[in-house]
């Protein structure tokens, strides 16, 4: 398989321009973009964009090179601005295809070398001139041609698999909400008093020989509740602080700093696993303390409507472009209604006959095509 400098298959635009109102509503910026998936469905500015930003076109590569562990790629849908925290990429065309070419820099193959040369502690950005002079094996052009239906076809069953998975979720978080939000007579209780009092993470030393415990952090939340497993970190932490923090069945973990302009921070998912992990500095673990009569599913269930629902951003501050949750203020001044446990049941039920339409949907999708990461 031929190999190539970056530069031999890219193009990296740099034309900028400093925005005018008229600009507000094709501008593109890293919030807008969603990892793992290269469609780009939301856009748009209230004002103006600030500074200038680069030029694109109608099918470039967008590439977020600020954080690129956030592994943010997209298509432009339309001509119009992009954030200077990214880079428009165009390919070679006599090295690389304009249909393999968003594949290829959306692969773990790029997107792992480019998070290795990243430089930077709070937002590590990839430079130019750092990722240029990086080599990449391309298949042959009659092989990509070859290729690519096949994994773009293995793209459109994924996503079709996402729009079944938001309609389940969406049918439920109605559910919960005609069930338990809409009679104002349920008794209710501040979160506060529900869990015990948050717990923060642990973030420890770096791992050298694989034997560390592994901890999640943000980027192993999904915005359906439940925990990608796919990249868990390990890390040398203290033995005691393990026994100590170790996570328990039926746990919640909330989302401390991340979100976006678009999506506010204060995400959770549910914890159902075997085995030992902890959770990392930017999350907090929550424990239902017994003192009322709730279940772990029901609880989390209440937090994850709510978070869709808006309930998180009122307590939200933004300190160097980071958002972060005054968690016990929202904890304090949210209040969860506390129905009959046996209401709770018929609802958790129903949640987990959904989950189960879910797997099967998963497993029909795996049987069909494998997207791989390295083409």
């Amino acid at each position: 398989m031929p190999k190539y400098k970056f530069t031999e298959i890219a193009i990296n635009s740099t034309e900028k321009k400093k925005p005018t109102e008229t600009d507000k509503d094709t501008y593109i910026g890293l919030e807008h973009l969603d990892s793992g998936t290269l469609t780009v469905s939301r856009w748009g500015s209230d004002v103006a964009p600030i500074g200038e930003k680069l030029i694109m076109k109608k099918g470039d590569v967008l590439f977020g090179k600020r954080r690129a562990y956030q592994k943010k790629v997209g298509i432009a849908p339309f001509d119009g601005i992009f954030s200077a925290h990214g880079m428009v990429l165009r390919p070679r065309e006599e090295v690389i295809t304009k249909e393999y070419f968003p594949l290829f820099i959306s692969s773990d193959y790029f997107l792992d070398e480019a998070i290795r040369i990243s430089v930077g502690s709070l937002s590590p950005t990839v430079n130019w001139k750092d990722l240029k002079e990086l080599e990449f094996n391309i298949p042959t052009i009659e092989e990509q041609k070859r290729i690519t239906p096949l994994v773009w076809a293995a793209i459109e069953a994924k996503n079709a698999y996402k729009t079944l998975v938001s309609e389940v979720d969406n049918l439920v978080k109605s559910q919960f909400i005609e069930m338990f939000l809409s009679d104002s007579d349920i008794t209710k209780a501040p979160l506060s008093d529900v869990f015990d009092k948050p717990q923060g993470g642990e973030w420890g030393d770096d791992d050298d020989d694989g034997s560390g415990t592994p901890v999640l952090r943000t980027t192993n939340f999904t915005d359906e509740g439940y925990i990608d497993f796919s990249d868990v970190a390990l890390r040398k932490i203290n033995l005691e602080k393990v026994s100590k923090k170790a996570l328990k069945k039926g746990d919640i973990l909330i989302e401390k700093s991340g979100g976006s302009t678009d999506k506010p921070v204060g995400r959770v998912v549910f914890f159902k696993e075997d085995g030992t992990y902890l959770n990392n500095n930017f999350t907090a673990r929550l424990h239902l303390n017994g003192k009322y009569e709730l279940s772990q599913l029901y609880t989390f269930y209440f937090m994850f409507v709510n978070y869709w629902k808006d309930g998180t951003r009122l307590y939200e501050g933004k300190t160097t472009g980071i958002h972060n949750l005054r968690l016990m203020d929202y904890l304090q001044n949210t209040l969860i209604p506390i129905p009959l446990l046996q209401d709770q049941k018929r609802f958790e039920e129903m949640a987990v006959q959904s989950d189960k339409s879910k797997l099967t949907a998963k497993q029909i999708r795996r049987n069909q095509y494998v997207y791989r990461s390295r083409f």
